[in-house]
Parts: structure tokens; C-alpha cells; sequence
């Protein structure tokens, strides 16, 4: 859930944009833009953000232990591990920007003039979305390790699977590159319980070792 606080939850917007959304306008965002938006959101989605790049290396060490070590020869394993890597490695940048905009508004004011801090808005624009496809690559090697494996609960890798390609069909058509970060936290925090709580042939115990 921290990735989707970080990435959604604490999106920055000029108040002016926002209003212009709400009304069905379209506005152009300026550099003067980025002096009124709240540091205090943007540090929230920062550490929030960082919570969920240490909760998905936690997964992701797991997942080496008790799925890679024993599923040997499921290349679909080894995916969903490197998605994930990819994405927390992705979003130290893109978080990483948001914290560094949120000092230079707030604790560090002064520093840059409006124009160096439109440099940094402009890149947490989709700098947390941008990491998701990662993740999103991840949720599909789930699916074929369901389907083709079947060595995780069906219906688990059937909605991700489903949230997945319509992110993907809806990123290719439209060119929204940040699209996957919409959604996709959210369904890993949903499949990380479900793993937790749920059963599987990744979850059942490991046999005993023959002496």
C-alpha cells in the first residue's frame, strides 16, 4: 500500500490545475505553478513511497527463498522477481524526486528559483509511475505460473492477470507511459495478503530432506 500512497494517494498538483479538471477545462501548468503546492504531501508520498521500495525488496527476498530455490526450473519465477527489482529500483528516482521537490519548497526554500523546481516537478510528474511496468511484468509471470505452471491460486493470477493486460492494452493505445502505477500497487498489496493467508503449491511446507 505504500507504493500506492506514494504514487496516487499523494499525487502533486497545482491547485489551479485541479480546479480546471474539475470544471472539464484544460489548463497550462507554468512554473509559477509549482510555488503554491504543498511540501507536506509531497514528503508524505515520498516516505510512504519508500515504505512500500522496502516492503517490495522484503517480498522479493522471500519469494527468492521459498519460490526461486524450489521452483528450479520456472523461468516465469525468475520474471516476477526481476519486475519487482526493477520497480523498486525505478522508484527510488521517482520518489526520490518527489522528496527533493517537497525540501526545496518546504526546509530548504530559496535554494532554486520557480523555474529549477518546474526541473523537478516535471520529472515526479511520472517519475512514481513510470517504475510500475516493472511490477506489472511481474503480475503477468504470476499469471503463466497459475495457468501453465498452476503452482499459484488461479484466481489470484486471473484478476491480476486481467488488471495487467488492460493497463497494457491501455498504455500502448493511448501512450500514457505511467499507466501501470494506477493500479498496480494496489493489486500487489491484495496478492502479497493472498499469498500470506491463502494456499498454494508456493506456499504449501517444503518436504522433509531425506537423510
Amino acid at each position: 500500500m505504500g507504493g500506492a500512497i506514494g504514487t496516487v494517494g499523494t499525487d502533486l498538483r497545482p491547485a489551479a490545475e485541479t480546479e480546471a479538471w474539475e470544471n472539464g477545462t484544460d489548463y497550462i501548468v507554468t512554473s509559477a505553478d509549482v510555488m503554491g503546492l504543498d511540501p507536506l504531501i509531497g514528503r508524505i508520498g515520498f516516505t510512504a513511497g519508500l515504505l512500500g521500495i522496502l516492503g517490495m525488496l522484503v517480498f522479493v527476498g522471500a519469494w527468492r527463498r521459498h519460490v526461486e530455490a524450489r521452483f528450479v526450473r520456472s523461468s516465469a519465477a525468475g520474471v516476477v522477481t526481476a519486475g519487482l527489482i526493477a520497480t523498486a529500483g525505478a522508484s527510488l528516482l521517482g520518489y526520490g524526486w518527489r522528496g527533493a521537490l517537497a525540501n526545496y519548497l518546504g526546509p530548504e526554500a530559496g535554494l532554486y528559483d520557480s523555474e529549477g523546481l518546474f526541473v523537478y516537478y516535471m520529472l515526479t510528474d511520472f517519475g512514481a509511475y513510470l517504475p510500475w511496468f516493472g511490477a506489472l511484468v511481474a503480475v503477468l509471470g504470476m499469471g503463466w505460473m497459475a495457468w501453465v505452471e498452476r503452482s499459484i491460486s488461479r484466481v489470484m493470477a486471473s484478476v491480476g492477470l486481467v488488471v495487467a493486460l488492460f493497463l497494457l492494452v491501455l498504455t500502448v493505445a493511448t501512450g500514457v507511459p505511467g499507466l501501470p502505477g494506477t493500479l498496480t500497487p494496489i493489486w500487489l498489496a491484495i496478492a502479497g495478503i493472498w499469498l500470506a493467508v491463502g494456499r498454494s503449491r508456493i506456499t504449501e511446507p517444503e518436504p522433509p530432506m531425506r537423510g
